[in-house]
């Protein structure tokens, strides 16, 4: 038992008063002179017993009755902690990412959480609530009842440790007891929930579960074939369930359904569709599943897609980049060294010095500022280079040839991680290939690159540095067989895609995703992406023929967009949600010794009012002191 004003109990001194006046007997007594006592002697003595017994008992009843008066201005109470001094702060994580549209047993497991959350937090009680993308401080279940209700499902994912984090930031006093209470179904991501022990926090952890993990989804779609006349694109299908057949899956251009085909899936389904080439597609693929509804449909686009600009420089036979750089994606153009215009420099996304010689000043000037403007150059040496010439170009790219070595060499190490080779040249790291040799090589004083290709002994053959790569030894036939190799076709062609990234079919929503358009825009103008509820401005960066966006987190919203100069429409891009949260599988908690556990958030809350619930106990005094008073009432007027 505590006490709110516990410095009146002092006034219990004051039951000393009636406690010496009874016991000195301040009243003095008569004595009467009879002339026989002898037979009143035995009443005389019960009358006595009696009257003493009597005034015991009434200063007993009295004492307790001012005790309880003393007790109920002290105001007493109860509860499971020390509170008088503590606040209490509760803050509050609720996930709402996409796999919370799974229904559990009274519906959608967000909106079952919001309705538990309005029902069991007291209205005016001060807390704190933290979404996957909303935060809101300070607050009361009240003033925000309307965003909760109309809380939307979000493609932003938050780890569990960033949750914490956050949580703990939220709180205003240092001296409170604080509650963090996450609302979640504890999807096993990337990330795990599994907190250290923090006295300072009391952690409570609602896992709210589905009725059945059943789910269909649209994991992604390519280009798997092209023709002269056709595209095929493949659609591949995910199942985190039973075996469902006949799923109907219907392809969309536009409002337009143009094609429409059914399939069975186990796990893994695909399926695909074949689509004209040269017609712009603004394409939707859908299924019909009753499950999650955000991986319903998956969002796609094909442009007209621009050409990459490449020029060559040359001082030896460009056959083979020829057959590399075909017309139906590069507008390639060669030129010698003495017969270059420098003015179409600028118009270039890649520039290939094809064993020159030598690089007069001049053009060192102008390869200097290409880079700076975003374009690529491919450096490849002859055997007889001007150092100083070259090393002037190198200068700003922290290398510098140092010497020419006749002896025979392979090239045994690819960088698999590189973005040349990263995705779509091979199926898994090859050890075992057709190495390539060169005869002669030139040594590097130093470089600070990424290295792309590597002789046996670990020196470069390819780097590169701020757009730049370079070849340490020539190409030409007398020298190297690399032009023969399997390496020749993925090294050049994705040299001069990094250099001008034409958007993909889709972005997925979430990773940093770059992409450059090929327009050449006015002082201050910009570019936007639009669709019917977004307009948006997107970090970009202007070069000269070419504008790099990049996005992340936004746009937010599955769509496709289209990509404006001011009102004029240039081409569109496509953005879909991230389907990681499609697998339904959940993280087992049971493991976690210090963290409250509980599938209910009613249960949660009645904890938790449990813990800081304060039973006022002075009414019960008040009580008390009206019983002895009627005690002493019935003790004086009926004891004999």
């Amino acid at each position: 038992m505590q006490f709110k004003h516990p410095e009146l109990l002092y006034a219990l001194f004051l039951l000393l008063i009636p406690i010496i006046i009874h016991l000195f007997q301040f009243r003095k007594f008569q004595k009467e002179a009879f002339t026989n006592v002898a037979l009143l002697k035995q009443v005389i003595l019960q009358t006595r017993k009696s009257s003493q017994l009597k005034k015991w008992l009434t200063l007993l009843v009295r004492l307790l009755m001012l005790a309880a008066i003393v007790f109920a201005f002290a105001q007493p109470f109860s509860s499971k902690k020390n509170i008088i001094n503590s606040e209490n702060e509760t803050v509050i994580y609720l996930d709402n990412s996409f796999s919370m549209q799974a229904k559990g047993p009274q519906g959608e497991l967000l909106k079952r959480a919001v309705q538990d959350l309005i029902s069991n937090v007291p209205e005016d009680e001060s807390i704190s609530l933290l979404t996957n993308e909303t935060t809101f401080k300070n607050t009361t279940i009240k003033a925000i009842k309307n965003d909760l209700l109309t809380l939307g499902y979000t493609s932003k994912t938050l780890s569990y440790d960033a949750a914490l984090l956050t949580c703990k930031k939220l709180f205003k006093s240092s001296n409170s007891t604080k509650n963090i209470v996450f609302i979640s179904d504890f999807q096993q991501n990337t990330s795990e929930f599994n907190p250290e022990n923090d006295s300072l926090y009391k952690l409570f952890a609602v896992k709210l579960t589905p009725i059945n993990t059943n789910n269909i989804s649209i994991d992604s779609t390519y280009i798997s074939n092209t023709t002269n006349t056709v595209i095929d694109l493949k659609v591949i299908l995910k199942n985190t369930g039973e075996s469902v057949d006949n799923i109907p899956v219907s392809l969309f251009n536009n409002d337009t359904l143009i094609a429409k085909t059914s399939v069975t899936i186990n796990e893994t389904s695909e399926t695909t569709f074949s689509l004209p080439v040269n017609k712009l597609i603004n394409g939707k693929i859908l299924i019909d599943d009753a499950y999650l509804q955000y991986d319903n449909s998956l969002f796609f686009n094909i442009n007209e897609t621009p050409k990459i600009n490449v020029l060559s420089i040359n001082n030896q036979d460009d056959t083979f980049l020829k057959r590399l750089y075909r017309e139906n994606e590069f507008n390639y153009t060669s030129s010698e060294l003495n017969q270059l215009d420098y003015n179409v420099v600028n118009e270039q996304h890649v520039l290939v010095l094809n064993e020159l010689k030598t690089i007069p000043n001049s053009l060192v000037s102008v390869l200097n500022a290409f880079t700076k403007q975003g374009g690529s150059i491919i450096i490849i040496p002859s055997e007889a280079i001007d150092f100083d010439s070259y090393n002037a170009l190198l200068m700003d790219y922290n290398t510098s040839f140092k010497s020419y070595i006749k002896t025979e060499k392979q090239v045994t190490t690819i960088n698999f991680s590189n973005p040349i080779y990263a995705h779509d040249v091979f199926e898994k790291q090859v050890t075992n290939f057709q190495y390539p040799k060169i005869n002669g090589y030139y040594t590097l004083t130093h470089h600070l690159g990424s290295e792309i290709l590597s002789y046996e002994d670990g020196k470069p053959f390819l780097f590169e540095n701020k757009n730049v790569y370079l070849f340490s030894a020539p190409l030409n036939d007398l020298n190297s067989n690399f032009k023969n190799s399997p390496l020749i076709v993925p090294t050049f062609y994705n040299i001069a895609r990094l250099s001008f990234k034409i958007p993909q079919l889709y972005y997925t929503i979430g990773n940093e995703n770059t992409y450059d358009i090929a327009v050449t825009l006015h002082q201050d103008d910009i570019l936007s992406l639009v669709n019917a509820e977004i307009n948006l401005i997107p970090k970009q960066q202007y070069y000269n023929n070419k504008v790099v966006i990049t996005t992340d987190e936004e746009p937010s919203l599955s769509n496709i967009y289209s990509i404006n100069e001011g009102q004029e429409s240039i081409q569109n891009v496509t953005y879909n949600y991230d389907r990681k949260e499609s697998h339904l599988e959940y993280q087992n908690l049971s493991t976690i010794k210090h963290v409250t556990i509980n599938n209910s958030v009613t249960d949660i809350f009645n904890t938790l009012k449990s813990n800081t619930k304060v039973n006022e106990l002075w009414k019960w005094f008040v009580i008390f002191a009206l019983a002895f008073l009627i005690i002493e009432m019935l003790i004086l007027k009926y004891f004999k």
